[in-house]
């Protein structure tokens, strides 16, 4: 099978974990038959010092024109300095937007090999920690609209979550057909008692639920979730949510299970090309040192395969290797625990291929 795909390298020591990934395909690629080819595309830090802008439309084009894309992360202490509308987390809302990307899923789930590396409780872990945050991607607050204005002698700022009720259906779907294969369970995570908008998600979510019988359906406010994430996670199998509570839930759900660098997403629309990523940031301080951690991109790089290109031996190979590896010990500093072994990021990619 021939696939081309796009790749977005990315800010500070995010090329470093991208150019593993490539590694990991190109094995995959020549082990199964297959032929990936690549396509650079620039968006973030790098097109900003390329070109003044975090997404050129010819940039995003090369993405629209690619089976998918697979890319590290944005950002750093460089452009914080520059306008809103340039800095580099807008280039990826863009790119989102542009390819038409609606649902992210991030999975919540805890290797094995690194429970005692969560911060939760071991008799918390013990029961169970395996979870997917289905967070809608477009809309929300991150694509309202966005003003600061002077009004009574003071700045005001205002930023609009505007959702309308197709917008919630579609994710909905995708909330209730991902519990469908998983253990039928869904949680509606939003802010009824106060939002408008989380009213309309409730009314929605409610339309929807007698379409899917066997799904256990269940409502709950934002604040409580963040609490019972910590207090209980093994209750979760699939939450659905807005684009902003989505943003915090994953990134709180991926901490407890011991690395945020072991944490992939996929971002889908209604067709098969996907957007595939981290959801760690883009490690500013540790940039060239060789000391980031390659798995969670590599396990994005899986992803692809299995949700994108129909590849699921392909993917399994890949979780496998990355198990086994955590199973010989072998550990970046993020997840290093006693008596591992500490590895560098591209020493992680080396052991990875070796059991590929």
């Amino acid at each position: 099978m021939e696939k081309n795909i796009a790749l977005i390298y990315g800010d500070c020591a995010s090329p470093e974990i991208v150019t593993q990934a490539v590694r990991v395909l190109d094995a995959v690629a020549a082990k199964y038959g297959h032929t990936f080819t690549y396509t650079r595309a620039y968006m973030g830090g790098e097109a900003i010092d390329q070109f003044g802008d975090p997404l050129p439309q010819a940039e995003l084009d090369k993405c629209l024109a690619a089976d998918s894309v697979l890319l590290g992360a944005v950002g750093g202490p460089k452009w914080e300095g520059v306008p809103g509308d340039k800095r580099p987390e807008k280039g990826l809302l863009r790119l989102r937007a542009g390819m038409g990307l609606y649902a992210n899923s991030r999975p919540a789930k805890i290797w094995p090999q690194l429970a005692d590396a969560s911060p939760l409780k071991k008799e918390i872990v013990d029961r169970g920690i395996d979870f997917i945050v289905v967070r809608e991607l477009i809309g929300g607050v991150y694509f309202g609209e966005h003003k600061t204005f002077h009004q009574d002698g003071e700045l005001k700022a205002v930023d609009v979550m505007p959702y309308s009720e197709h917008e919630i259906e579609r994710i909905g779907r995708i909330g209730f057909e991902t519990a469908m294969k998983r253990r039928k369970k869904l949680t509606c995570v939003d802010k009824a008692n106060v939002l408008d908008t989380s009213r309309l998600w409730r009314r929605v979510l409610e339309k929807l639920a007698p379409e899917y019988p066997e799904v256990q359906f269940s409502e709950m406010f934002v604040d409580n979730a963040a609490m019972q994430i910590c207090k209980d996670p093994s209750q979760f199998d699939v939450i659905v949510t807005e684009n902003m509570f989505g943003d915090i839930l994953s990134d709180e759900a991926s901490e407890i299970t011991g690395s945020i660098g072991m944490v992939p997403s996929s971002s889908l629309g209604a067709g098969p090309r996907g957007l595939y990523e981290p959801i760690h940031g883009s490690a500013p301080d540790i940039a060239g040192q060789d000391k980031v951690n390659p798995i969670a991109c590599i396990l994005s790089a899986a992803m692809m395969l299995r949700y994108s290109f129909d590849m699921p031996a392909e993917a399994d190979a890949i979780e496998a290797a990355v198990s086994g590896v955590l199973d010989a010990g072998l550990r970046t500093a993020d997840i290093m625990q006693e008596s591992c072994t500490l590895v560098g990021c591209a020493a992680m990619g080396d052991a990875i291929l070796a059991r590929l």
